[in-house]
This record gives C-alpha cells, sequence and structure tokens, in this order.
C-alpha cells in the first residue's frame, strides 16, 4: 500500500530546516524515488538522462528534499540511490548556516570508503538544489564540484562505477581536529556541544547550549556571519582539498 511508503510512516518525513538539531536529518536505509511524500522502490539505479549528484549532509533526508522542491513548486519523482564511495569522507563546514545548524560539506580522503546516496537530479531539481546551496549566489558558502573516477570512485549497487559525480564544496573550507586535519561530523547537537565547550567567544554570540545556538543562529542571519568569520579568526579552519575540483567540469 502507497501508505506504507510515506515518509512519515518510514520515519523520514521531519527536516532539518524545522527542526535543526536533527541535521543531517535521517537517512533511508535503501535506495528510493522520491514521489512526492512516499519513497517507492526504484526499477534501475543509474539514470543517464539525469545529473548525478552525491548528498553529505542533509540532501540525503527525504523530508529535506522534500522542504526544497516544494518551495519551488517542482513535482518531480527524484531518485535517491546508495552508493559505495572511496576517497570522501563527511566534514564539517566552515560557516554557520541561516538555518541554525552547522552543516556537513565532504573532504578528500584517498582510499576511505564509505556509503553515501547519489541524488540523481533532472534540470529543475539540479536549479534547486544548488540554489539552496548557494551555488550561484557570489557570496554563496558551497561550489558544486565535478569529482572525477578515479580519484573519488562512486559505485552502486549493480556493480556500475561511475564516471563522477557532483558534489557541494564548502568554500570556507571545513573545520579541523585540532591536528590540522579535517573533522568528521558527529550529528548536530555532539557537534554544538563540543564547539561551545571548546570556545568562550562562540558562548557569547550562540549562548552555552546546542538550543541556544540553533534559536540564535535562526532569528539573526547577521550573527550567522560573525561565527562564520569566527571559526576563520580562531584557526579552526582547514582546506578540504576538494578546492580545486570546483573549477573543473565534465566532458
Amino acid at each position: 500500500m502507497d501508505d506504507d511508503r510515506s515518509l512519515r510512516t518510514l520515519g523520514l518525513a521531519d527536516a532539518p530546516r524545522d527542526h535543526p538539531l536533527l541535521y543531517p536529518g535521517t537517512w533511508p536505509s535503501d535506495s528510493g524515488l522520491l514521489d512526492g511524500d512516499r519513497l517507492l522502490p526504484l526499477d534501475r539505479l543509474v539514470y543517464d538522462d539525469r545529473v548525478p549528484v552525491l548528498a553529505v549532509g542533509s540532501n540525503a533526508s527525504p523530508g529535506q528534499l522534500r522542504h526544497k522542491m516544494d518551495e519551488f513548486g517542482i513535482v518531480s519523482p527524484l531518485p535517491m540511490v546508495k552508493a559505495r564511495v572511496t576517497g570522501l569522507d563527511v566534514g564539517v563546514s566552515a560557516h554557520v548556516s541561516r538555518m541554525g545548524y552547522v552543516s556537513a560539506s565532504p573532504f578528500q580522503a584517498p582510499g576511505h570508503v564509505r556509503e553515501l546516496f547519489l541524488t540523481w537530479l533532472d534540470e529543475e531539481q539540479l536549479a534547486v538544489i544548488d540554489a539552496s546551496e548557494g551555488v550561484p549566489a557570489v557570496k554563496g558558502h558551497y561550489g558544486r564540484a565535478w569529482l572525477p573516477a578515479p580519484d573519488v570512485l562512486v559505485e552502486v549497487a549493480d556493480g556500475t562505477v561511475l564516471p563522477g559525480a557532483f558534489a557541494y564544496v564548502n568554500r570556507h573550507g571545513v573545520l579541523h581536529d585540532g591536528n590540522g586535519a579535517p573533522r568528521t561530523h558527529p550529528g548536530q547537537r555532539a557537534l554544538l556541544a563540543e564547539l561551545l565547550v571548546g570556545s568562550p567567544r562562540l558562548r557569547e554570540l550562540f549562548g552555552v547550549t546546542p538550543e541556544e545556538f540553533c534559536t540564535r543562529a535562526r532569528a539573526d542571519v547577521g550573527l550567522c556571519e560573525r561565527g562564520t568569520r569566527l571559526f576563520a579568526e580562531e584557526k579552526l579552519v582547514t582546506a578540504s582539498g576538494l578546492e580545486g575540483y570546483l573549477r573543473v567540469r565534465p566532458d
């Protein structure tokens, strides 16, 4: 029954845009076709007529994707394919989002293997996601980078290895782990608790709890910009290793 495939029934309906401490949101357990408020089975894993974009944060959350598409009246189905990705890991973006969280961004991790979702976007869907990530904006936080094989290997369950895929790379860099290497994103509540404990200046801006941080950030774009500058001022930022790919496009 269709009701059994609804996002609500599957526990996938909540969007981090509405609940920032849930970031990056709940990801599906397997590949599926996001069709309105349902996640349906897929009949294939590769879509040559669509653009492959890796999701490393809330773009792998069906609830978040549905929220973004609804804003622009986009109703076309969107394939979400679980993939085995070699060469990337999920780091912490060096900016504070106006949505009230500190989001994820990929970083180069040669030889590292992890599961991510590959979203296959049509032209309208790609424009929506690009806009949501600030790609067209002069001061947007992300650029969309083409990551070619074999630098990054993306393999889906039928054994197909893609020639490459796009990913959104943070133009500010990523936060480091204290030793200069990119840190991984532990989930929003844990991340904010760690950042606040480690920075008195961050506590002055955003309060002492993750809840306070989210509430203040969502209410004040200027405060988010100050938080972003603070990351750099306190030397918490390093390169993702993917910056060079922002200028590369597939043939």
